[in-house]
């Protein structure tokens, strides 16, 4: 009697007892690409669509909630947050009145700049959600990095 040796592919489980699952083209798992994939792949792709994220790395990130402020400086390329501030902290809780109101959005963004620019950081662009308008309170904190030393590009539809 001969046996046929037959490989048969088994993913290792994680570390959460959860197999891995390998997407379409059978790269590594939960790996996705940003964007849609392209129905025509000899389509021409811009070279500023090719070299914006290397151009201006670092995006700035704003969420405005009912109970408190929180910022980001997220490097584009890496996924990296390279500068957080929040007054959800425990050291910037203490000092404010309120947690959400305007003088609390100035002051994240005083933070914010000061921590950015200890990692080198001075420039970031900021694309505001749907949902968002640019005024009030987020405005006041793309206001405030700006007046302490970070140039924020904004871009509005």
């Amino acid at each position: 009697t001969t046996f046929s040796l037959v490989q048969v592919h088994c993913s290792p489980r994680s570390v959460f007892g959860v197999e891995n699952f390998l997407d379409d083209d059978n790269s590594k798992p939960y790996t996705y690409q940003k964007g849609k994939k392209l129905k025509n792949p000899n389509k021409h792709v811009s070279f500023k669509q090719r070299t914006e994220a290397y151009m201006e790395p670092f995006t700035l990130d704003v969420f405005i909630s009912k109970r408190f402020v929180s910022t980001s400086v997220t490097h584009r390329v890496t996924c990296k947050q390279v500068a957080v501030a929040g007054t959800n902290s425990k050291d910037i809780k203490a000092v404010l009145r309120s947690r959400s109101d305007i003088p609390a959005c100035l002051v994240i963004g005083r933070i914010l700049a000061e921590r950015a620019r200890e990692v080198d950081v001075y420039t970031a662009s900021y694309t505001p959600r749907e949902r968002d308008k640019f005024e009030g309170k987020i405005r006041a904190v793309v206001q405030s990095l700006i007046d302490n030393g970070i140039d924020i590009k904004v871009y509005l539809d």
